[in-house]
């Protein structure tokens, strides 16, 4: 097991909430259906901007890697949180803290992860440029939220 080198504290509602976000996007990429969604397609590298045709063909070659690879971080994820694919009991004090150690991979895989959910919420909601974004729109908090997560996971391994 690798040396642990960052601990996120996070309560047991918000634990919740993540481990439903995260599913819902491991399915996301597991549903084969979902290869032409645009939120899918944003995660994708566009590798030659100035040439769709190459772009397509680098995607087509590689992106079955690249979403897989997404997969499994988002598993990492659910891992370290201690899902392992069950539900969290919300019942179960939402209000206590869990403490999530992290070691350099897990924490790479859960930047990674958060970073991705991001560009599918803000394909889902329209967010082009800083400017898009309704702070006054409740449908806007998550994205906020996983956005406060992720620089707060940030912070903490550029202090160690």
């Amino acid at each position: 097991m690798s040396e642990r080198i960052v601990v996120l504290e996070i309560s047991g509602l918000e634990a919740l909430h993540l481990a439903g976000i995260v599913g819902q996007f491991r399915d996301l990429l597991a549903d084969t259906r979902s290869a032409g969604d645009p939120a899918v397609t944003r995660l994708l590298p566009d590798a030659y901007p100035d040439d769709q045709a190459a772009s397509r063909e680098f995607r087509r070659l590689t992106g079955g890697d690249l979403l897989e690879r997404r997969g499994q971080d988002a598993a990492t994820v659910l891992r370290t949180l201690g899902i392992d694919g069950a539900d969290l009991d919300p019942t179960s004090d939402p209000d206590a803290t869990i403490a999530v150690a992290l070691g350099e991979g897990e924490a790479l895989a859960w930047m990674r992860t958060l970073s991705a959910v991001r560009l599918v919420l803000a394909t889902r909601l329209g967010i082009q440029t800083e400017d898009d974004h309704q702070p006054d729109d409740p449908r806007f908090g998550v994205y906020d939220w996983i956005g406060y997560r992720l620089d707060g996971l940030m912070i903490a391994l550029d202090r160690r």
